[in-house]
């Protein structure tokens, strides 16, 4: 008796079980709500990468493309990003990347996408702060930050 409730309880556990992704998957995808003039500001000051660049201007990206997939027009978004401490040598040229990084032959992984920001129309900029910690000079900084 004992066996055959114990076999009952682990078939119903296991159909219940593959039956959760099924039901999951049904859940119906909420769009956004406020579709006009929509603010986001990112306050950036950490170091952490993401697919080979910094993670904050990774996770833009995908915010940009986020809205666009909701056919919202980026005229809509006013995005700032603000990128101080650790993250700000994301924002340096070249010359003054390899200086800050150690190695004259590497490049500043995150000019190009903070390049299609700034054509997306999201403000990209630094500190003043850490620029004067580190002697940075504006002429240093990417263009159109």
């Amino acid at each position: 008796m004992a066996r055959t409730l114990y076999k009952g309880l682990l078939t119903f556990l296991l159909c219940f079980s593959i039956s959760l992704p099924v039901m999951a998957a049904d859940r119906t995808i909420l769009e956004v709500q406020h579709k006009h003039d929509i603010k986001v500001v990112y306050d950036v000051n950490q170091n952490n990468m993401e697919a080979g660049i910094g993670q904050a201007l990774y996770y833009v990206r995908g915010l940009l493309e986020a809205y666009k997939g909701q056919g919202i027009p980026m005229k809509q978004l006013h995005i700032s990003v603000v990128v101080h401490g650790a993250a700000g040598y994301w924002l340096l040229k070249d010359p003054k990347y390899q200086d800050f990084v150690g190695n004259p032959f590497d490049v500043n992984p995150n000019e190009k996408v903070v390049n299609e920001l700034i054509e997306h129309g999201v403000s990209v900029e630094i500190c003043h702060v850490t620029m004067k910690a580190h002697r940075w000079k504006p002429e240093d900084i990417l263009p159109g930050v």
